[in-house]
């Protein structure tokens, strides 16, 4: 990957503060309080910590792309880290960092630094950043200034840039040459369609950015998707939902709407009927979204965070670099699965996060696999599940993916995922109690054919008392799901289907009051439920959820296949 300078800062500002050194990467959507800093992901080793007025250190940040709109909620209450200091190349939490200095006056510093200085800067106890240097235990490094200046700039982006186009093409136009310029790339690629992340309530911070950039008369320019949103669009008012939250999260919407994306409201762009061809250059942003195109569809986009998304929407054009570039879509190692049998569909979802947890800022090749037959629905589950753990917009399938032939390095490093592996992901994943009061179904958003499948699996039966069971969907596969019967074969089965909203934006009283223990088939909600919600997870196989679903509890134990494959 393209790097800028050593010892560079990225975003300046004046800050100090303690020192916290993160071993791993960190998504700050649902891994950190909006509201306080407090990382509240239960799988990150420093779960409980404040980052609020410290200098915090992570390799780089990982998972969902809209850790940029938390960062900038943080910033505007005063609850930011003094500074993040990365190792490698981020782009999220920079963006986000960015926006809160331009629109809101807001800054909080982003360095990076090479090993060194970084490992050193990870031993202090203290530390002082200036837009120049950076000074700890005695030491003061030099920090080095992004130059925008060096990038190629065709008419129409210097036009935007000289704000010839308005005050918010300006804007979106000198936001992305800052992030051009700290992803090393050179230029801009033009890009064909794009995916807004932004529209989540998940705190004012969105809906503020949202409306003032369509004060300033933001429109996009190319087809654009809107995610999953925090309400049902149509129904909320009579589903319980405190009125000033609809309000909120439906002008937020709207305001997308306005701008010129579609009112598609799902999280799975990739179940649209209009789906990116293998090599076409998008911005897409939602880290699911991203890596199912880039993986899957063998499309091509850079994890945009949350904000750039809708820049780029607004001028077709993203920094050309990450894996728009063929170098970059290479294997940097292999993962060799040794597959048990008679494994059944939770298998993807823990291959994928046992990948992402094994490559947390490299793209990995998945072999052993190849005699495998994984549906569309298990390749959305896996992909879902890798970017929970890894920072990686791309991983490979030997034999199921386009490019899915490519090969390492010969040096390349080969690790293993082995049933013991699963087995232990298997008890991380099901730490709650036995009883079930929510099963959770559709995150991301449940394809036709899961809900299908779904619907099969609850014919003839009814959800045991106390036990809600809720389908996410988006409005197309809503309407084909209704078309063709399929919802209603649900709600007969008392099985709840709801459009617009996914799992990682649902709120109560959607979201039960009363429910203390969910299951989901989800490896993605598995591992960000407990932050989100503060219940307990538990985690299985897609007939495990409707057996759950109808008895009220979840199977204890390994589930058959795997505890075959473990003494063995």
């Amino acid at each position: 990957m393209a790097r800028t300078t050593p010892a560079t800062i990225l975003v300046a500002t004046k800050a100090k503060g303690e020192v916290l050194s993160c071993k791993d990467g960190l998504s700050f959507w649902g891994g950190v309080d909006p509201d306080t800093g407090v990382i509240i992901d239960a799988h990150h080793p420093d779960h409980g910590a404040s980052l609020a007025g410290r200098i915090v250190l992570m390799p780089t940040s990982r998972g969902s792309c809209s850790g940029s709109g938390v960062l900038l909620q943080l910033a505007r209450k005063g609850q930011a880290p003094a500074a993040l200091v990365f190792r490698e190349e981020e782009n999220i939490l920079t963006l986000g960092a960015m926006v809160a200095a331009r629109l809101f006056n807001a800054p909080v510093a982003i360095l990076r630094l090479p090993q060194p200085e970084y490992d050193a800067l990870s031993r202090a106890t203290h530390a002082s950043i200036d837009p120049t240097t950076l000074q700890f235990e005695g030491r003061t490094i030099p920090l080095s200034r992004l130059d925008p200046e060096a990038l190629s700039l065709d008419e129409v982006d210097r036009t935007r840039l000289d704000g010839q186009e308005g005050p918010a093409l300006r804007i979106a136009m000198e936001v992305l040459c800052l992030m051009a310029a700290a992803q090393g790339a050179d230029g801009f690629v033009d890009v064909t369609r794009g995916h807004i992340d932004g529209c989540i309530l998940a705190h004012d911070a969105n809906l503020d950015f949202a409306e003032e950039m369509q004060k300033m008369g933001a429109r996009t320019i190319i087809p654009t998707t809107i995610n999953a949103i925090s309400v049902d669009r149509e129904n909320w008012p009579t589903q319980g939902v405190v009125p000033d939250f609809g309000r909120k999260a439906s002008r937020l919407a709207d305001a997308y709407v306005r701008m010129g994306a579609r009112p598609t409201f799902t999280c799975a762009p990739y179940l649209l009927e209009d789906v990116p061809a293998k090599g076409e250059a998008i911005g897409w942003s939602e880290s699911n979204a991203v890596i199912f195109a880039n993986s899957v569809l063998g499309a091509r986009t850079v994890k945009h965070p949350d904000y750039l998304d809708l820049f780029i929407a607004m001028t077709g054009r993203a920094p050309n670099t990450g894996v728009y570039l063929d170098a970059n879509r290479i294997p940097d190692l292999e993962i060799r699965v040794s597959l048990p049998q008679g494994y059944d569909d939770a298998i993807w979802p823990m291959l994928g996060w046992l990948a992402g947890a094994k490559s947390p800022n490299m793209v990995p090749v998945l072999t052993g696999l190849e005699a495998a037959h994984p549906t569309q629905d298990d390749l959305k589950a896996l992909c879902a599940a890798f970017g929970t753990t890894s920072a990686s917009p791309l991983l490979h399938v030997r034999g199921h993916t386009p490019e899915g032939h490519l090969a390492p390095p010969k040096d390349a490093v080969r690790l293993e995922i082995i049933p013991d592996d699963l087995a232990q992901l298997w008890r991380d994943f099901n730490k709650g109690d036995s009883a079930v009061d929510l099963v959770a179904i559709g995150s991301p958003h449940a394809s036709f054919s899961e809900c299908r499948r779904f619907a099969e699996l609850m014919e003839g039966r009814r959800p045991a008392s106390g036990t809600t069971v809720i389908v996410t969907v988006g409005r197309n596969v809503l309407a084909s799901a209704e078309a063709e019967g399929i919802v209603a074969r649900l709600a007969k089965a008392g099985v709840q289907v709801i459009p617009d909203i996914c799992w990682c934006s649902i709120t109560e009283p959607v979201f039960p009051r009363g429910a203390n223990v969910l299951m989901t088939n989800s490896g993605k909600y598995a591992h960000y439920a407990n932050g989100l919600t503060g219940r307990s997870v538990r985690f299985g196989s897609l007939a495990d959820c409707a057996r759950a679903t109808c008895t009220g509890h979840a199977e204890t134990g390994l589930p058959p296949w795997l505890e075959r494959a473990t003494v063995l």
